[in-house]
């Protein structure tokens, strides 16, 4: 199949071959949803954590006679009952995790890109025109692809555009090998250099 690329006035430059194994597949919604939620909680930290009453400090003297105070039988003021007692069954330390295999994460990637290519949310331009490193020249050229909020797709070691895209509050400028399905999913649009593109379609195909 063949994706239109753009100069960065938003002008059709040409069109570009692609696969249609990265670009061209059938979306998978609970694929993508099952990777995107794994990814979301790998990155919790997992240490929410509430004292029982035996990790309560003090509490160890009875607080008054067992009987014929008149009150209700109590042997420790850290009870769960009183007021800075223990919490019953609150949340402890563990590990989020889901396990998410190679073959998971290309498949949500393929169905995402291609879902994007058919509603003609994938902008691929020649290149980005940042070359001082400056947030004016990336938000000019975003603009100009009517691309304000947008994940920015750039090839390895590129700290310019990753510079310039540091201040627009709705732009996240990624390398293409740090790419992943919750990258895709959290912008209306992707913009992806024309070099990038060769490059990712050759770690999916």
């Amino acid at each position: 199949m063949e994706i239109t690329v753009k100069k960065r006035n938003n002008q059709r430059k040409g069109s570009l071959e692609v696969s249609d194994t990265v670009f061209g597949t059938d979306f998978r919604e609970g694929l993508v949803h099952q990777v995107v939620n794994a990814t979301l909680a790998n990155r919790r930290a997992g240490t929410h954590a509430a004292k029982s009453r035996s990790q309560v400090a003090g509490g160890g003297r009875k607080p008054w006679r067992q009987k014929g105070t008149g009150r209700a039988r109590a042997g420790t003021t850290r009870s769960p009952l009183w007021r800075g007692g223990g919490i019953i069954f609150g949340p402890e330390p563990r590990d989020h995790g889901q396990k998410v295999n190679k073959k998971m994460r290309r498949g949500a990637m393929r169905s995402l890109l291609s879902e994007l290519t058919r509603r003609e949310e994938l902008t691929v331009v020649t290149n980005l025109g940042v070359e001082e490193g400056k947030t004016r020249e990336l938000a000019k050229t975003l603009q100009a692809l009517q691309a304000e909020d947008a994940l920015v797709i750039t090839p390895p070691e590129q700290p310019l555009v990753a510079r310039a895209g540091r201040n627009l509050p709705r732009v996240d400028v990624q390398e293409v090998t740090h790419v992943g399905p919750l990258d895709l999913v959290r912008h209306e649009r992707v913009v992806i250099t024309e070099s990038a593109l060769r490059t990712l379609e050759e770690r999916l195909s």
